[in-house]
């Protein structure tokens, strides 16, 4: 059952995404989920994917749940986060993005 504010899912830059999913395979024996030719989905002890996405050099990306996804993102920010990409739609959900205090990235989504 996931429950709000609970690590859900990390999302891995993976670069050059056939080498990322060839070495996790390799090394760990993970096995993949293609969302078209960017993104892969694993599901290996934690859910997550490896980002094949052109940002600038990227870090880990943890993501939270929540249930109520606005109420978190005014939570989040009445914490002190700071709201780096707001409410998006994406494959399976919504989710936002934030900085926290010591300026780490990270989002938050929900199904609905």
């Amino acid at each position: 059952m996931r429950e709000d504010g609970k690590l859900d899912y990390i999302e891995l830059p993976g670069g050059d995404l056939p080498a990322s999913k060839a070495f996790y395979g390799a090394a760990f024996g993970w096995t993949f989920q293609d969302y078209g030719p960017e993104y892969a989905a694993f599901d290996e002890g934690i859910d997550g994917g490896l980002d094949a996405q052109s940002d600038a050099v990227r870090q880990p990306l943890p993501i939270l749940y929540a249930a109520d996804l606005e109420a978190m993102a005014a939570k989040v920010e009445a914490a002190g986060g700071i709201v780096v990409k707001p409410i998006f739609a994406f494959p399976g959900g919504r989710r936002f993005h934030f900085r926290d205090p010591a300026g780490n990235e990270l989002a938050v989504w929900s199904e609905t």
